[in-house]
């Protein structure tokens, strides 16, 4: 793929203090005014950050022009409560799920597994597209020369994404068990895939490879970061279990100061970034622990952004009930 025709995508998390909250709308801002094709917003195990994850999944479909998209796990859920959740979303707006089944709590007691009535992702990519067929069965269309209440059997879809593991899932055996795994979900009405945190374009390239010839025809997105500090690494290792890159360790290291380990970090990424394009990537999936600093500076490079690039400014979308004042 050129990297002119590249697409590419954001992921937030909800904020955790009010510092946080007050700073993250114009975060949001400056990566809506480069068009991605959608933003996703985390959702805490358990339904820990349910209401912060919809007011900020609202923000992007209240004020601008992006598709938001839902992060949804249903672990430790009963079917009614998994249902209830899925309907709130969509009635939100929402038409985009990335669908995890979760991991069930690690103080459980002993012969618990808690993980509730939604054993699997498959399960849950099933039960999305059933509540969505539930609540919008049809649609009215106009059509010239029909009675305006004329009805076809028309149906609005929604996007499901599902996790891929580049380098296996923790919890597998090999990676034709996460291939495997892939397949299911597929069959289940999944059709997006995007993926964990890794270091190297080859794990990427040779997973998706191995995924498309085993089966899998939905496109696969390589999720990735710039790090830009030896603490921001070893967070992405805590959250991916990921091995150590040394190279990049090494280089974050032996660096003084805070601009040259930005530095570092955003060059680095926007090389793994052109090498998964050039390889044959059908997007990129940024990471952005919310700051849109580093990943407008890393997509610039790559030169994927419209004109004005990192720099372009964004005028949020009003609210339909927001007056204009004088």
């Amino acid at each position: 793929m050129s990297c002119t025709d590249a697409r590419y995508s954001f992921e937030l998390y909800p904020p955790r203090t009010e510092r946080a909250a007050a700073a993250l709308p114009a975060t949001i801002d400056r990566l809506a005014a480069v068009h991605p094709d959608f933003i996703s917003v985390t959702y805490g195990a358990g339904g820990s950050s349910r209401t912060a994850s919809l007011d900020v999944l609202r923000y992007i479909i209240e004020r601008t022009d992006v598709s938001a998209m839902a992060h949804l796990t249903c672990v430790g859920s009963s079917h009614e409560e998994a249902h209830r959740l899925i309907r709130e979303f969509l009635d939100a707006g929402i038409r985009r799920f990335l669908a995890v089944r979760g991991d069930p709590p690690a103080d459980l007691p002993a012969g618990e597994d808690g993980i509730g009535d939604i054993r699997t992702t498959a399960e849950l990519v099933q039960l999305i597209h059933r509540v969505q067929a539930e609540r919008a069965p049809y649609g009215e269309l106009s059509v010239p020369g029909l009675p305006a209440q004329a009805v076809l059997q028309h149906r609005e879809h929604v996007q499901i994404a599902v996790a891929a593991f580049p380098n296996g899932h923790p919890s597998s055996h090999s990676i034709s068990q996460d291939i495997d795994a892939l397949l299911a979900k597929q069959a289940a009405g999944a059709n997006l895939g995007i993926t964990q945190l890794f270091f190297h374009a080859e794990d990427y390239l040779h997973f998706a490879q191995r995924a498309a010839e085993a089966g899998v025809t939905f496109p696969i997105l390589p999720g990735i970061m710039p790090v830009t500090s030896p603490a921001r690494l070893k967070r992405m290792l805590e959250l991916s279990g990921e091995d150590l890159p040394s190279d990049l360790a090494i280089e974050l290291e032996v660096e003084p100061t805070d601009e040259g380990r930005r530095e570092i970090g955003i060059d680095w990424a926007a090389r793994l970034g052109r090498r998964l394009l050039d390889g044959g990537a059908p997007g990129l999936h940024l990471y952005t622990f919310n700051q849109h600093e580093a990943v407008l500076s890393m997509l610039d490079r790559i030169g994927v952004l419209p004109e004005g690039g990192a720099e372009h400014t964004h005028t949020p979308k009003k609210p339909a009930t927001e007056k204009e004042t004088a």
